[in-house]
């Protein structure tokens, strides 16, 4: 893998009952053709947030107009931040979906980070039961992770993404020319779910992230349409074969039940506070799942020694913060939607590029590595 070629546009086709295509490219949002071509009737709600909506929601109106001019098209702003993802802002999602007068042909808009593609894809999924949901991402995180393979859910205090239902995208838009605009901070958090794929089933990609870090940290368009790409792929060959996250789908949660813990029992990132975004919060979930692993006899030390050392190159963080509860964190942990019959159930690893879930993993082992 190298980053050499010129940035042209990528597809990555989802394979799975209801096929999808993601389209990764510089420029996308500003494609009316591109856009329209994915709304099957006259209603689309655009649903964003407020530091998305300044920035591109009139762009993407304005292209989706010039192309159908008959089109009715509501709009959803709320504010910022993981905080957001409530029943109360899905509530105002099917407020706006009802003052529009949107039918079973209705499309869904999610323009945005996780936050936005989360909330409308649970909205669109609910509708009627049932509308077209499109993600339009503009985060590295969502181009990644959230977006792709149709897992929509809001938070409540109890816990992360607890209420919620699976609802394939019909389309993936990920324009990479929004990532030039994304805060440093939120860049990182991206790389961290790249990291991930890496982590799980791709030595070679985790090399390649170890080469590219320069690239990827500056916002190498290349670079990183090649990593988005890469990430793309792999997750769609993941969904395709297990939808609904019975088997091998829950491979892609590693580091994610010690990562949604922390997230929860802080009380969620909201722009401005100290608290780990999802991100962040994952490559801690990481490297205590590698530590784990390791404790369990299952891989080699040096192994976790290796993703903590990229994660900490990439400017992430590599330890629980300060101030959490160990015990308060477990309990958290017991909530996770992986789990069966009440025992915790973890994806682990035997080292780089061979992530497994382990069930029936002993608590007091868990409780050792938060403490």
């Amino acid at each position: 893998m190298s980053s050499s070629s010129p940035a042209a546009p990528r597809t990555v086709a989802v394979n799975s009952e209801t096929p999808y295509t993601i389209h990764i490219g510089p420029g996308l949002l500003s494609q009316g053709e591109l856009l329209a071509t994915h709304v099957r009737g006259r209603h689309v709600l655009l649903l964003s947030d407020s530091e998305v909506a300044p920035r591109y929601l009139a762009g993407v109106r304005q292209a989706l107009l010039a192309q159908r001019p008959d089109l009715l098209v509501g709009e959803l702003v709320l504010p910022a931040g993981e905080a957001s993802k409530t029943l109360a802002n899905f509530g105002a999602a099917i407020t706006a979906l009802a003052e529009l007068g949107a039918t079973r042909d209705a499309c869904v808009m999610a323009l945005g980070g996780g936050v936005p593609g989360d909330l409308a894809g649970f909205a669109a999924a609910c509708w009627m039961r049932g509308v077209d949901c499109v993600q339009l991402p503009t985060s590295l995180l969502a181009m990644v992770d959230s977006s792709v393979g149709g897992k929509t859910a809001v938070d409540i205090p109890e816990g992360k993404n607890l209420v919620g239902a699976f609802h394939p995208p019909r389309a993936v838009i990920a324009d990479t020319t929004a990532l030039r605009t994304l805060p440093p901070r939120e860049l990182r958090a991206g790389l961290a779910e790249v990291i991930k794929y890496g982590a799980i089933r791709d030595p070679l990609f985790f090399q390649w992230l170890q080469a590219e870090r320069s690239a990827l940290l500056a916002g190498d368009d290349t670079a990183l349409a090649q990593a988005i790409a890469r990430s793309c792929e792999h997750k769609a060959d993941i969904v395709a074969r297990d939808p609904l996250e019975r088997g091998e789908r829950a491979l892609l949660n590693l580091g994610h039940t010690f990562g949604h813990a922390i997230e929860t029992e802080q009380g969620y990132g909201a722009p401005g506070n100290d608290n780990l975004n999802h991100g962040e919060a994952v490559a801690v979930g990481m490297v205590l799942a590698a530590r784990l692993s390791a404790r369990l006899g299952m891989s080699d030390p040096a192994d976790t020694q290796a993703l903590q050392d990229l994660l900490e190159a990439y400017g992430l963080p590599v330890r629980i913060p300060a101030g959490l509860d160990p015990q308060a964190l477990l309990s958290r942990m017991r909530l996770d939607k992986k789990n069966v019959a009440g025992r915790l159930r973890l994806v682990l690893w035997r080292g780089i590029g061979r992530a497994q879930v382990v069930a029936d993993v002993d608590e007091a082992l868990v409780l050792a590595e938060l403490q």
